[in-house]
């Protein structure tokens, strides 16, 4: 079973996928993927360098991260460049670490899934993580480094909750909820999608 997870900034996402992983899902992370490409000799640096420049390219040779996230939140264009580079790359990386997986759940953790519209075909069902706008900015503005101007940015990237919520075949609420209550909800959906190496708490 290939499950897309997937939920606004802030939503709880990762703690999700760190949760499905303890209940023996596979999980193939592609932020992961997408920073492991533009590390410095990664696949991907040489045609961002081609395609931006070298103002982009931090003296260690890895992507600028801050620069280019500056960039692409306000010039979608630019994001479409880099989207264009990044993504083909991320897919067949994903698709392979899918393929070498032996546990009966894979899930493809995705933070655009829904705004790419590449990866619902790719997945039996899509697993949306969900809580307010206002536990979003609250979680998010408690990161090292973040502003409300960087989050502003962030959420204006990404599609409504109610889009998301259109396209899930599963939504976890994470909000005003324990992580133990959280945990048991991932690992009853874990076990209804067929993740049989689960324990009991």
């Amino acid at each position: 079973m290939r499950i897309g997870l997937t939920g606004g900034i802030g939503s709880g996402k990762t703690t999700v996928a760190r949760l499905l992983q303890e209940a023996g899902a596979a999980i193939v992370d592609t932020d992961a993927i997408a920073r492991s490409l533009t590390l410095a000799g990664g696949a991907a640096m040489p045609a961002i360098r081609q395609q931006f420049g070298a103002d982009f390219i931090a003296p260690d040779g890895a992507l600028d991260r801050d620069h280019m996230r500056a960039v692409a939140f306000s010039d979608p264009p630019a994001r479409q460049r880099l989207e264009a580079i990044l993504h083909p790359l991320i897919t067949a990386q994903a698709l392979a670490e899918a393929d070498a997986a032996v546990s009966p759940l894979v899930v493809f953790d995705v933070p655009l899934l829904v705004e790419s519209k590449r990866w619902r075909s790719r997945v039996a069902r899509v697993l949306v993580i969900d809580c307010s706008e206002q536990t979003q900015i609250d979680r998010v503005l408690q990161r090292p480094g973040w502003t409300r101007e960087r989050l502003d940015g962030a959420l204006a990237a990404q599609t409504s909750r109610q889009a998301r919520r259109a396209v899930a075949d599963a939504v976890l609420l994470n909000d005003g909820i324990t992580l133990n209550e959280l945990r048991n909800e991932v690992r009853s959906l874990a076990a209804r999608w067929g993740c049989e190496t689960i324990t009991a708490p």
